[in-house]
């Protein structure tokens, strides 16, 4: 599946405390939001979990 690029306009301070959470697990501030909207979406039961993703995302 092809990624949609998508500019963001984020708070500074918003987009620092992301930086170290993502340091902190490893990924890029990039992969660190969309994680956390897939995490997000899926308890919201906007996104359905499918077994390749959930792996993916365990692993990111």
């Amino acid at each position: 599946m092809a990624r949609k690029n998508y500019p963001l306009r984020i708070n500074p301070e918003l987009y620092a405390a992301l930086e170290r959470w993502a340091a902190d697990d490893l990924r890029s501030v990039n992969a660190q939001i969309e994680y956390l909207l897939t995490q997000a979406a899926r308890e919201a039961k906007r996104l359905k979990a499918t077994p390749e993703r959930e792996n993916k995302t365990d692993q990111d």
